[in-house]
């Protein structure tokens, strides 16, 4: 997000928990070099990703992270298909990838997160999607959608991950969740 420019999800000054899918490499990888190839200024604070849930964080942390995995405990992994590119304008300026297959899990996804130790900071109604550019000038935002057009990725979701935005608005992880418990839960330190 370009300097001045606020976001309607996250304030300043707040923390917050984020609940997100990381695209796998090489995929994941490779749409993050295209969005900071369209000078995106928040490229590098996370990887390419879904969102499921941005909340502030005010509940502890503990309460919170097992609400989380006891979520995903209930779901089976399941195929996520993206393909084309969509955009928020001129509500926001995004570009994104639009997601062809697993749109309707996520969207379960994000309704079972919510409860009272999680709503939803935005005040926007949920879309899944992968962001390809944010905050940048209409002409690159125009050239990012015309370039993935056509761009179409497949990957198997396995699992979530848990990040921490802190007051400086920094992400950084702080779990990575297996779904159904279909693996060792761990910490992932990437």
């Amino acid at each position: 997000m370009s300097e001045g420019q606020v976001s309607p999800t996250v304030r300043p000054g707040h923390a917050y928990a984020g609940v997100v899918i990381r695209l796998p490499d090489p995929v994941g990888r490779e749409l993050q070099d295209w969005r900071e190839s369209f000078g995106d200024e928040q490229a590098g604070t996370v990887p390419a990703h879904i969102t499921l849930m941005i909340s502030a964080l005010e509940e502890n942390w503990d309460d919170l992270l097992a609400h989380v995995r006891a979520v995903a405990a209930r779901w089976e992994p399941f195929h996520v298909e993206i393909h084309g590119t969509g955009t928020f304008r001129p509500v926001t300026p995004v570009v994104y990838l639009r997601l062809e297959r697993g749109s309707e899990q996520c969207a379960a996804l994000h309704r079972e997160l919510r409860s009272h130790r999680m709503e939803s900071a935005s005040p926007f109604e949920y879309h899944p999607h992968v962001t390809l550019a944010h905050g940048t000038s209409d002409e690159v935002l125009d050239r990012a959608q015309q370039m993935l057009r056509a761009y179409r990725a497949a990957f198997l979701v396995d699992r979530i991950h848990l990040y921490e935005g802190d007051e400086r608005g920094a992400w950084h992880v702080r779990d990575s969740i297996p779904l159904g418990g279909t693996s060792a839960d761990h910490r992932d330190a990437h």
